[in-house]
């Protein structure tokens, strides 16, 4: 029995287990969906009634107290999810950073207007939270992704019922034990555990006013179509991408391979923005593809704590890590040639090395999200047919252009079809203090970080007067 089939028991329970051990690490009993609602229903007038700066007051101390917390939340976050400590820390520091960026974020996104006209009164615009909103999220990232979403709708006078993935919930846990210790009510900010049955009771509930989700297209597109007979219900989706970054003519080759090595492999490649195609023109091929394979001979695969320190960790589980070396397999069966073979040491624990295989033979590229460390790698002729490949899928989340020159960038930027696009930068890494979302299966139109405050609040406009004056001007008879 593979982890992900023992995670839930009884549909009673969640577990979750330590990918690089395959220990149990936390177990919890699942949640009463209609008693969440309920409980956050009850809880939302007083906490929209609060001040706003008491709102911020109240996140801001959350921050405190995760600061508090930094060491025990870095170490739980490596320990679930598998990800090195290194990078463990760098989440905890984006939880943190958070706060005081979605703060800015409201004030500038949600900012009151007014207009002043002796005769026609006062024309208006404040914004009003939503009400009860649901957050589900993703494993890779379970401490930073949800806390994007449960900062803004709190600051905006939402309450929220966060929901973490079933491989995760040690984090969600003690994330909401620092909301708590800040002075926010469980009530405002519950912790929920369930699985998918029980996330989809709570998109579907009549008392949830916004769902606000990150993880996969299919569990997206599930939720979009179960809401779409009710444009009442905000609904927010970050999901995936089968990302390109595109390397064109440059002298520095080491630099634009460790850019390659950082957007396919960072995170074991469990970044919904990891680059899964490299397009790559001929005259590049060789000389980039030469020194790939050394770079990633060298990445050290390990456990989180390990001495030296990995680059990357295990996948999340043993499902994951046989789905992966499934697809190599496949791409290889189907035309491809393997440049560097995913390699798995131990069939019990979910640890595999990078893969990357070359796939401009291949007829049919299968164009899906394959989340983890493997890069297919497709060599065009010429600038014009990188773009062409580039756009060659229903995804549109990031994009890097690697070498080229400023000229060549703008066109790169102008055509191609996705919501975060770099010039020789990685295609993860997205700031905080931009927006973050994609088009096509990887969004829908309601990007997230610091645009997150537009779907936290709606805008209401108003026309107002002290007192009423009124005159019908024509169409009366005289009296």
């Amino acid at each position: 029995m593979t982890l992900r089939e023992n995670i839930t028991v009884a549909q009673t329970e969640i577990i979750s287990f330590e990918p690089a051990t395959g220990e149990e690490l936390w177990r919890g009993k699942v949640g009463d969906v209609d008693a969440a609602v309920d409980r956050a229903r009850r809880a939302w007038p007083e906490w929209a009634a609060k001040p706003l700066a008491t709102r911020i007051e109240l996140c801001r101390r959350f921050a405190n107290e995760v600061r508090k917390e930094s060491d025990n939340l870095a170490e739980l976050i490596a320990k679930e999810t598998g990800k090195p400590l290194w990078e463990a820390r760098t989440e905890v520091e984006s939880v943190i950073n958070k706060v005081d960026i979605s703060v800015t974020a409201f004030a500038e996104r949600t900012g009151q207007k007014k207009l002043n006209s002796a005769l026609q009164g006062t024309a208006a615009v404040r914004h009003k939270p939503h009400g009860v909103m649901v957050v589900l999220g993703p494993y890779n990232f379970p401490a930073h992704l949800p806390n994007g979403h449960i900062i803004p709708a709190l600051i905006a006078g939402n309450v929220v019922i966060f929901k973490p993935s079933e491989k995760t919930p040690a984090v969600g846990q003690l994330l909401m034990e620092c909301l708590s210790k800040a002075g926010i009510s469980a009530a405002v900010a519950q912790f929920f555990v369930g699985g998918p049955e029980e996330g989809k009771a709570l998109v579907a509930h009549r008392g949830v006013d916004g769902v606000l989700f990150t993880g996969s297209a299919q569990a997206g597109i599930a939720i979009n179509k179960k809401l779409a007979t009710n444009p009442g219900k905000i609904v927010a989706l970050e999901m995936g991408g089968n990302n390109p970054i595109v390397v064109i003519d440059t002298p520095k080759i080491s630099d634009a391979v460790t850019l390659i090595v950082q957007s396919a492999f960072t995170s074991a490649g469990q970044r919904c923005t990891a680059a899964r195609r490299l397009i790559i023109t001929a005259d590049m091929y060789d000389p980039v593809i030469e020194e790939l394979k050394a770079t990633v001979g060298r990445l050290i695969v390990g456990e989180p704590f390990a001495d030296p320190a990995p680059f990357m960790g295990p996948v999340i589980d043993n499902a994951s890590a046989d789905q992966l070396v499934e697809s190599f397999l496949y791409l290889l069966s189907n035309g491809g040639k393997a440049i560097r073979h995913m390699q798995r040491p131990n069939d019990n624990l979910p640890f595999i090395s990078p893969g990357i295989i070359d796939t401009t033979a291949m007829p049919d590229r299968p164009d899906v999200e394959l989340f983890g460390p493997l890069l297919q790698v497709i060599k065009v002729d010429d600038f014009d047919q990188a773009i062409i490949e580039a756009n060659r899928t229903r995804f549109g989340l990031s994009a890097s252009l690697i070498g080229g020159s400023p000229q060549d960038y703008n066109r790169f930027w102008a055509n191609i079809r996705a919501g975060i696009i770099n010039w020789n930068r990685p295609t993860n890494g997205a700031s905080s203090n931009a927006p973050f979302g994609g088009i096509g299966l990887s969004g829908n139109h309601r990007p997230a970080a610091f645009y997150a405050a537009d779907y936290c609040a709606y805008p209401v406009a108003s026309t107002e007067m002290d007192q009423p004056r009124a005159t019908i001007g024509v169409g009366m008879k005289q009296s």
